[in-house]
């Protein structure tokens, strides 16, 4: 079976600040980050979209303990947003203090941002992952 968009690709484009995603030719679900199936039908049959990356924050929570090698970066929050086009993808949010987030940061408007962080040694080495920032 052949893999629609594989990491290699999706990572790639996240660091054009490109989101890709997947969208199933059945069902018309699009699925963020990309999986072997989809979601909602477990279907296969999918085209690769770019996303635009924008959309409004759903949950959030703030990390006191840091990832190995990244002790430095500490706290920092990481926010579920869900996209304009329907997925809920998981990112850090810059642009404020994470001493100083709370409830209202649900329903914030954010777009997409990236940044590169290292490999470690449960990795297969370096990754963009999602950034999040305000929208204005």
């Amino acid at each position: 079976m052949e893999y629609r968009l594989p990491f290699k690709d999706y990572n790639k484009a996240l660091k054009l600040n490109k989101l890709l995603g997947l969208k199933c030719n059945n069902c018309e679900t699009i699925t963020c980050p990309p999986m072997m199936v989809c979601r909602e039908c477990a279907s296969t049959n999918h085209e690769v979209i770019q996303l635009s990356g924008t959309g409004k924050i759903v949950t959030f929570t703030t990390s006191y303990i840091a990832a190995e090698g990244r002790e430095g970066e500490v706290p920092y929050t990481i926010v579920m947003v869900e996209l304009d086009e329907g997925p809920w993808i998981m990112g850090n949010l810059i642009d404020i203090d994470p001493a100083k987030v709370g409830m209202e940061l649900i329903g914030k408007r954010v777009r997409l941002g990236h940044k590169v962080f290292p490999g470690d040694k449960y990795s297969a080495g370096d990754a963009a992952r999602p950034l999040f920032s305000f929208a204005d």
